[in-house]
């Protein structure tokens, strides 16, 4: 069941995720800025320590182990359909609703992940003034966790909206969407959403999907996995500061699992409405990125 024209509702919806993906500068973005350039310089700084590769080997450790894990991004989705004011059996029944009913099914399940991420967080960064070692396993132990929750948190996002978390291109989008979160500057961002959009294309296209090679699957996954080690540990290295870690690290958690769940709604929305009314949509906004392997541009993170 699809409609010619989306609905007065869905076209206010893609307005709003066309600017979320080209947005402006508020005087919030640039107030942040000046506020975190100091933490910023302190993470550069803390990179160039001895054992920080250690740290860094450790959350690549974890986060490659959970991203290889198939039952990493597993969700319920009978739980999800539930949640429906109308009766979904499978996933293919969300395909026709109009996009406020699935919204209204979605609810708060962003400020829920946040809520979650700001305990788990808080907890690390207080475990992380134990000392440099006891502060090194801590961080990269909240590294993993942080991603862990986040996959569950893309998982439902992608459910609730009718996709297969498990088909092999929605596991490749949801790693993206992590990708996209933790991008350190506007560059990376915009390379993360190419790779987004070139997915989300071709699916809505409804291309053969050709499957990826076990090997070259394998090396655009550590090539992700490397690049969120990186930019995580960097970001948290300031858990480090005496009497800032709990601060920092419930604050930080809450942060990336917010821009986790920004992207994942506002992606998952343009692909749903994709679907119903045609891959143009998601065009409209974005250059996909160029044919490739999926991974690239995660070699330099």
């Amino acid at each position: 069941m699809t409609q010619r024209e989306p609905s007065p509702y869905e076209k206010a919806a893609i307005e709003a995720i066309h600017k979320w993906k080209t947005p402006s500068m508020t005087w919030w973005d640039q107030a942040m800025k000046v506020v975190n350039a100091p933490l910023d310089y302190a993470g550069d700084l803390a990179m160039k320590v001895p054992g920080v590769e250690w740290v860094i080997q450790k959350s690549f450790g974890g986060i490659l182990s959970l991203l290889n894990d198939g039952a990493a991004l597993t969700v319920r989705p009978d739980a999800i359909f539930e949640e429906f004011s109308v009766p979904i059996e499978r996933a293919s029944d969300i395909h026709g609703l109009d996009l406020e009913v699935v919204d209204h099914a979605i609810g708060y399940l962003a400020a829920k992940y946040k809520s979650l991420a700001l305990t788990e967080g808080a907890a690390a960064g207080a475990a992380s003034l134990g000392g440099p070692v006891a502060g090194g396993a801590a961080i990269a132990a909240d590294v993993a966790a942080l991603l862990a929750l986040n996959l569950r948190a893309v998982g439902e996002y992608a459910t609730y909206f009718g996709f297969d978390i498990n088909h092999q291109e929605e596991r490749l989008f949801a790693l993206n969407v992590l990708g996209l979160a933790s991008s350190p500057d506007d560059a990376a961002k915009s390379v993360a959403l190419a790779q987004l959009v070139k997915i989300a294309q071709q699916v809505a296209q409804k291309k053969t999907w050709k499957e990826l090679e076990k090997h070259l699957f394998v090396q655009i996954i550590q090539r992700i996995a490397k690049a969120l080690a990186i930019r995580l540990t960097k970001a948290k290295l300031a858990q480090l500061v005496p009497a800032a870690g709990a601060a920092i690290g419930g604050g930080f958690n809450a942060y990336y699992t917010s821009e986790v769940c920004d992207a994942a709604f506002f992606l998952y929305r343009e692909r749903f409405l994709a679907r119903k009314y045609g891959p143009e949509i998601i065009e409209a906004t974005v250059k996909p990125a160029e044919e490739g392997d999926f991974g690239e541009g995660y070699e330099t993170a």
